[in-house]
């Protein structure tokens, strides 16, 4: 009976507990989690802070005894401190009783996930500071956001707009702090990034942008103090959400890994040490735009590792197509969707592309209803490969970007996907044409 050790039980390592077990159900499996809950959808930390979520217990999809009746070990509160890959060895501590344990495995899958990128300045310790990324942080924000009025976010990319979002919805005055220029810069170009920026601005939303944070003092009447370095902002508390890194400490000079810490792996989701997997946000990705590995910490890209892990862990049956980091959000009615890289992402890549930009509304004009829908489509000047699209409406336009995922992943061109098949009919709401009107827009350009 082979035995397999899981260290971490978020999305990657609950997923591969749950499929390892499926295909193999005579694997012994333990997993060790540190915390008191697996599975938790970080996602809907915002939807739960302006009161838009039915249940929180909602937000987890198993539970440590949802998994045990599947058959599989659950060591919860328990923190591995040391693991060695070569023996396949992890030495752990039970945070309840703090008793150390040390056990042998045939294989390791690490799912050690991520952690918040925690910037080392004065006043960080402060404990009006909130992260947002764990259980535990988002009962903390829970516990005090009915109580306070003034809220600042730090970080302005999907989860910080996200919470300013929610925060202004609610009737706090927020300030929502970022280092770049524009919200969402990573995700959306200007021309969508400038049309959310007025949503803030419309929602009294005291956008700090071009303002790295140098600090962070406690107010003697309560309330926080964060300085910039352009100035000084005042709030009840101040949320956190710069980024994250890969938490992958325990296993440094054993494995290949970026020099961020992100593990690489196959497309097997196998690491440089045989018999031991890794998947999840402590791990790289394969990213197709650029045909490269990269660091894109998605729960999406988690689940799907995991359950690769669970196809893989005794053979080579079925490959990473990698990802196109596909992502969505829904900020003040705008449904507002991307795929791949944007024109600033394929830059700061040194990758020569061209981006198109079209709007139309997404009905006939003799439809009785309708609204504008702006697309974009990113591709590589050189072979006109599309590596990347955006999509923005008060019409939930979100699954043309799923469709272009598809495109991105096949490899295919401007070309093709202006002659793709895809159906009109009046009736329906057709986000999807806009795929190929955008694309045929790129070619007819290209053609001048």
């Amino acid at each position: 009976m082979v035995k397999i050790a899981v260290i971490g039980s978020t999305h990657a390592g609950t997923f591969s507990a749950t499929q390892i077990k499926q295909q193999n159900p005579d694997a012994e499996i333990t997993v060790y989690e540190k915390g008191t809950t697996v599975s938790f959808l970080s996602c809907g930390i915002a939807l739960w802070l302006g009161n838009h979520v039915s249940d929180e217990q909602r937000m987890f999809y198993e539970t440590p005894e949802s998994m045990t009746e599947q058959g599989i070990t659950m060591k919860m509160q328990h923190e591995v401190i040391e693991a060695n890959l070569v023996t396949k060895t992890v030495r752990v501590k039970n945070l309840v009783t703090e008793e150390m344990g040390t056990e042998s495995f045939d294989k390791i899958i690490i799912a050690t996930g991520s952690k918040p990128l925690v910037p080392n300045i004065p006043g960080i310790d402060s404990e009006k500071i909130y992260m947002i990324k764990s259980w535990e942080d988002a009962q903390r924000i829970k516990a005090v956001s009915n109580n306070v009025s003034r809220a600042i976010v730090i970080g302005a990319g999907y989860i910080g707009a996200e919470v300013a979002e929610q925060f202004s919805v609610t009737g706090k005055e927020v300030t929502l702090i970022d280092e770049a220029d524009r919200v969402l810069p990573k995700n959306f170009s200007p021309v969508f990034t400038d049309r959310i920026t007025d949503a803030f601005i419309e929602n009294n939303v005291n956008l700090a942008l071009s303002q790295r944070v140098t600090g962070f003092e406690d107010l003697p009447k309560g309330g926080i103090r964060v300085k910039t370095n352009k100035g000084s902002f005042e709030a009840d508390i101040a949320i956190l959400g710069i980024g994250f890194l890969p938490n992958t400490d325990l296993f440094v000079d054993q494995i290949d890994m970026l020099p961020n810490g992100a593990i690489v792996t196959n497309e097997y989701m196998e690491t440089s040490m045989p018999d031991v997997f890794a998947a999840g946000d402590a791990t790289t990705i394969f990213y197709n735009p650029t045909q490269k590995h990269d660091y894109i910490p998605l729960a999406t890209n988690a689940i799907r590792q995991g359950m690769l892990i669970g196809r893989n862990i005794n053979g080579h049956n079925l490959a990473y197509n990698g990802t196109q980091a596909t992502s969505a959000v829904e900020l003040y009615g705008y449904a507002m969707s991307a795929t791949g890289m944007n024109k600033m992402g394929a830059q700061f890549r040194d990758i020569d592309v061209v981006e198109t930009t079209y709007e139309e509304d997404y009905r006939p004009d003799f439809m009785l209803s309708t609204t504008s829908v702006l697309s974009s489509i990113t591709w590589e000047k050189k072979t006109r490969r599309v590596v990347g699209a955006a999509f923005m409406s008060k019409h939930d336009t979100s699954q043309a970007a799923n469709v272009v995922s598809v495109a991105i992943q096949n490899k295919m061109t401007i070309d093709d996907l202006a002659m793709a098949d895809f159906f009109f009919q009046p009736n329906f709401t057709q986000p999807i044409n806009f795929i190929g009107a955008v694309a045929l827009k790129a070619v007819n350009e290209n053609m001048k």
